[in-house]
């Protein structure tokens, strides 16, 4: 299995426009973080967790030209900004693409990218063409990779993180409840929201990240969705031991 970060910024991405802080003007390329995402790659099988609003550019950047699905964590615009590009794979491999998702994350999918699922009288260059299946908390499997969803709270919001075997993918959230740590055990590596250094309403902070880590306890972890307030360089200095600094393009093989 290999697990490739697509991207590992923020909502706005990094740098942010308009702005001159420190890591907006960073030469470093771990600095310059596109939304959140995720490609899982088994040997037959390759699926991407969000169409993240850099969607286009991070396939093109990283050469995909199949994909068997998408898996979604919630319905929030960075995570689903790029669903109108499905329709490339579509082109490609002329037929529906398998999504998975939550019922709240289908509705919300469907009232923005309406023209996607309703006849509105033109399809101009096409629409993208999906076959969606709605899931919760049961495992599933797409190919040969089980997806073991991991329900967590981002706010007020349920979202869910994912467990592939030895590997779990948890961004967006700032609670996640005991029945769902019972889920995070034994991990080789676990990939965890930390967005800033202060406090936030939804997201963990570095510091509840931190402590999140140590008490989930895999091998190693690296965090993501990560604000421009933080360098990559000097947070890493800062970090324990077996706690990483995601970015982007970070590939990981279990």
């Amino acid at each position: 299995m290999k697990f490739t970060m697509l991207g590992s910024g923020t909502s706005t991405g990094v740098p942010l426009i308009g702005c001159s802080c420190p890591t907006c003007r960073s030469s470093d390329p771990r600095d310059k973080r596109l939304r959140p995402s995720l490609l899982v790659e088994s040997s037959t099988t390759t699926v991407v967790v969000d169409t993240s609003a850099d969607f286009r550019l991070q396939m093109l950047r990283h050469n995909v030209k199949k994909i068997d699905a998408v898996v979604f964590t919630h319905h929030h615009f960075d995570h689903i900004g790029g669903f109108d590009d499905v329709r490339a794979f579509n082109f490609l491999l002329r037929k529906a693409l398998p999504i998975y998702l939550m019922q709240e994350t289908m509705e919300n999918l469907h009232r923005t990218f309406i023209y996607a699922f309703s006849d509105t009288g033109q399809k101009g260059g096409g629409v993208p063409v999906v076959h969606h299946h709605i899931i919760d908390a049961s495992p599933f499997v797409i190919g040969d990779i089980e997806f073991i969803p991991i329900p967590m709270m981002h706010g007020r919001m349920r979202v869910n993180g994912y467990r592939i075997g030895n590997f779990a993918y948890c961004t967006d959230t700032n609670f996640i409840s005991e029945e769902s740590l019972a889920l995070l055990h034994n991990l080789d590596v676990l990939i965890l929201d930390a967005l800033r250094y202060e406090p936030h309403s939804t997201h963990f902070n570095v510091e509840q990240a931190v402590t999140m880590a140590q008490r989930i306890g895999a091998k190693a972890t690296y965090f993501t969705h990560i604000a421009h307030n933080i360098k990559h360089a000097e947070l890493a200095e800062q970090l324990p031991s077996h706690i990483y600094v995601g970015y982007d393009g970070l590939q990981l093989e279990l």
